[in-house]
């Protein structure tokens, strides 16, 4: 049976002269405020994808109280969630991700960022969708105070 999943993340601006979002490293005047490394697109699809299988989320396999996962990349957390979804006779097949963001400028960066989640996930990169949208300076995210994603995944039977 194919599943579908749906995550969401958001995290606030902090200190720190660059963002993680999708995999890549992009140069901005503030980072992330996270235990990890704060990619709110790879913890939306990571929520996601264990949402697809009913395995709860991110706070409950890479809890924030753990030493262990701190500063813990979003490529290598995907990685470990496509493990859980084997273990559960599943896998990845195809996402779309929307991160939602009024500053740094995402467009540049969406190539890289498909290939490094297609990378993660052991899927083609056709079957990677990225992209961005603002909230045209309204609310919390348009005052540049943080970013936020959302995901649907499809995972289907090894």
């Amino acid at each position: 049976m194919i599943r579908v999943g749906h995550g969401y993340d958001v995290h606030r601006f902090g200190e720190g002269d660059h963002v993680w979002l999708g995999g890549v490293r992009i140069a901005h005047s503030h980072g992330l405020i996270a235990h990890s490394d704060g990619d709110v697109l790879i913890h939306a699809l990571s929520d996601a994808l264990l949402g697809a299988v009913a395995l709860g989320d991110i706070g409950g396999l890479f809890p924030d109280t753990s030493a262990q996962w701190a500063g813990l990349a979003g490529h290598r957390m995907l990685q470990l969630v496509r493990e859980r979804l084997r273990e559960q006779g599943y896998v990845p097949a195809q996402c779309d991700g929307t991160i939602i963001a009024q500053v740094p400028r995402i467009a540049p960066h969406v190539p890289a960022m498909r290939e490094r989640i297609a990378d993660g996930l052991g899927i083609a990169v056709g079957a990677v969708n990225v992209k961005a949208t603002t909230t045209e300076r309204l609310g919390p995210i348009g005052r540049k105070e943080g970013i936020a994603a959302h995901a649907v995944v499809t995972v289907a039977p090894l």
